[in-house]
Parts: C-alpha cells; sequence; structure tokens
C-alpha cells in the first residue's frame, strides 16, 4: 500500500521516516519530495509498504503522531489523476 504522508518536518531525512513506519511493518520505499530547483524537502513524502493490514495500523495510529515536533497528516495515498488535455495556457485577444 502506498501512504501519503504530510506535515514532514523539513529537517527530517528519509531514513528517520522510514524507521518510524518500520514499527508497524516491511516497508518497500520512504520517499520525500523536494523542490526540484531548492532541493529542499516539501514537507510531504510517500511510504510503500507490502502488507496492506501493517500499513493501515500504521495510518491509524501515525496519523496525528508528533515527529520531531510537528503533527503527521497520514492517509492511504489516492492514485495520481490523469489531468487530461492539451496542457498550457495558450495565446488569447
Amino acid at each position: 500500500m502506498n501512504i501519503y504522508v504530510a506535515n514532514i518536518p523539513w529537517k527530517a531525512t528519509e531514513e528517520e521516516l522510514k524507521a518510524l513506519f518500520a514499527e508497524y511493518g516491511e516497508i518497500d520505499s520512504a520517499k520525500i519530495i523536494t523542490d526540484k530547483f531548492t532541493q529542499r524537502s516539501r514537507g510531504f513524502g510517500f511510504v510503500e509498504m507490502k502488507d496492506d493490514d501493517a500499513a493501515r495500523r500504521a495510518i491509524t495510529e501515525l496519523n496525528g503522531h508528533d515527529f520531531m515536533g510537528k503533527n503527521l497528516v497520514v492517509n492511504e495515498a489516492r492514485p495520481k489523476e490523469d489531468r487530461g488535455g492539451s496542457g498550457g495556457g495558450g495565446y488569447r485577444r
């Protein structure tokens, strides 16, 4: 299961995030999303867990959990939406 984690402290590392969730089960990956220009954390990320039951338990117990002074927001990640269309604005008279 893919888990969305928000309100991650700026100083947190992917290893620290992984260790937090590893208490609930086996972790496939833990990724903190960074700004492509500054390389700084954007304050959210994703954790993938092998076992759905363990993932649900982690979501229940870690949502609102104090992690390095900030209360995490944890829930099941939704699939990325296809935004469709041709993109970009365009020239308008």
